[in-house]
C-alpha cells in the first residue's frame, strides 16, 4: 500500500475509560433517548429539531451555541425536541478542505487523529454534562461509532455514505435513531433500501469481530434535495415529495414511518436564509395532510452564531467555516415561531 501507518490507534473501550460519562449523564442521556424514539414511533406529538453548525470547529464557541439553545428548549419543551448537531467529521467531495474536528482539532494546524479522537469525545461529553443536550454527529466512518455510542442522540448517514453497505449494516446495530439521507442523484429508492437494510438484522464484520446485528426500528428518512443531470440542484421538500415519500413507506411497510426534512444543502441550494421559508412550506404541508403530519417527525436546520460562512483563516468566532448557517438571532426566532405553528 502506498500509506504510512502512523501509530495504532487506541481503541473505543480505552477511549471511554479515559473520559468517562457519570451517573447524571447516563440518566439525562436515557431520558433523552426515550423522549425522542417516542417522536419516531408515533407515540408522542413532539417535533424533532436537529440542529446547529454545519461542521464542529472550534469548542468554545460551539458550546457557547449549545448553552443559547438550552434556555430556547425549556421554552418550547410542550412541542420541540431540540437535538444539537456537533458534526465533527465532515465529508468532502473532492477529499479537499476541513474535514472535520476528528482530523482537525484546530482547524488551523495539521491534520491528527489521535488528538481528534479524544477531543470529540470531550466536546460531546461537555454538551451533555454542561447543558443536558446529548447531540447528534454525522457517521462518516462506522468503526468509529464506538467512542460516541453513549453519548449520540442521533446519527445521520450522509447522502454520499448511504449506498455504502457498511454504513447500512452499522447503522443496524445502533441503539439510537438513525437518520438516512437521500443520495446526491435524489433517488427515493436508494434511500428506502437503506432503510430497509438499516431496520434489518445482519452479521457482518465490525473492528475486526464478526457480529450480529437485530436492526434498528428507528432508522428512518431525511430529505435533503438532490442533483439532475445537469448538476443542477434539485429541492424535495415540498407536499408532492412528501407524499412520494408516504407511498414508498407504504409500499415497504417498514417498522416505523419517519422523515426528517434538511433544510440546506440542495434543499435550499446552500442559500441558508431559505431554510426559515422551506420550515415554515413543511409544517403547512403537515397542517393540511394527515398523512403527512405522521410522516414528517423533525427538521434539520444549519445553524451557528453569525450568519453566513468565511475561510478557516478569517477568524470571526461563531461563524462556519464549511457551508453557510443562519445566524443566532434569526436561528432563536425561527424555534420561537416554529413552535406557535406546531
Amino acid at each position: 500500500m502506498n500509506c504510512e501507518f502512523k501509530r495504532k490507534l487506541p481503541i473505543p473501550k480505552k477511549v471511554k475509560a479515559m473520559y468517562p460519562v457519570t451517573d447524571r449523564m447516563r440518566e439525562d442521556f436515557e431520558k433523552r433517548d426515550v423522549e425522542i424514539k417516542k417522536v419516531l414511533s408515533g407515540q408522542s406529538d413532539k417535533f424533532l429539531l436537529i440542529i446547529g453548525p454545519c461542521s464542529a470547529d472550534y469548542e468554545e464557541a460551539v458550546m457557547d451555541y449549545i448553552d443559547r439553545l438550552r434556555p430556547v428548549q425549556e421554552k418550547v419543551e410542550d412541542k420541540i425536541i431540540i437535538i444539537p448537531r456537533i458534526y465533527t467529521n465532515k465529508p468532502r467531495t473532492t477529499g479537499a478542505g476541513y474535514k472535520g474536528m476528528l482530523h482537525q482539532p484546530d482547524p488551523l494546524h495539521d491534520e491528527d487523529m489521535l488528538a481528534g479522537l479524544t477531543k470529540i469525545r470531550k466536546v460531546h461529553m461537555r454538551a451533555l454534562a454542561e447543558t443536558g443536550f446529548s447531540c447528534a454527529d454525522e457517521m462518516l466512518y462506522p468503526e468509529n461509532y464506538r467512542y460516541l455510542s453513549d453519548l449520540l442522540a442521533y446519527v445521520a448517514v450522509g447522502a454520499r455514505s448511504v449506498e455504502n453497505q457498511q454504513h447500512r449494516l452499522t447503522a443496524s446495530a445502533i441503539d439510537v435513531p438513525v437518520g438516512m439521507k437521500n443520495p446526491t442523484s435524489g433517488d427515493l429508492s436508494i434511500m428506502m433500501n437503506s432503510i430497509t437494510a438499516a431496520q434489518s438484522g445482519h452479521t457482518f464484520i465490525y473492528r475486526g469481530w464478526e457480529v450480529e446485528s437485530t436492526g434498528n426500528p428507528y432508522a428512518h428518512a431525511i430529505l435533503r434535495g438532490g442533483m439532475n443531470a445537469q448538476g443542477e440542484n434539485i429541492s424535495n421538500y415540498h407536499y408532492e415529495d412528501l407524499m412520494k415519500v408516504y407511498e414508498h413507506y407504504q409500499e415497504k411497510n417498514l417498522k416505523n414511518m419517519g422523515v426528517v426534512i434538511d433544510a440546506n444543502h440542495a434543499n435550499s441550494n446552500k442559500k441558508y436564509m431559505e431554510q426559515i421559508r422551506i420550515s415554515k412550506d413543511v409544517l403547512h404541508s403537515r397542517r393540511v395532510n394527515n398523512d403527512i403530519r405522521s410522516l414528517v417527525k423533525g427538521l434539520m436546520i444549519e445553524s451557528y452564531i453569525v450568519d453566513g460562512a468565511q475561510s478557516a483563516e478569517c477568524g470571526t468566532y461563531g461563524q462556519s467555516i464549511t457551508d453557510p448557517c443562519l445566524g443566532w438571532e434569526k436561528t432563536e426566532r425561527l424555534i420561537y415561531e416554529l413552535a406557535e405553528e406546531l
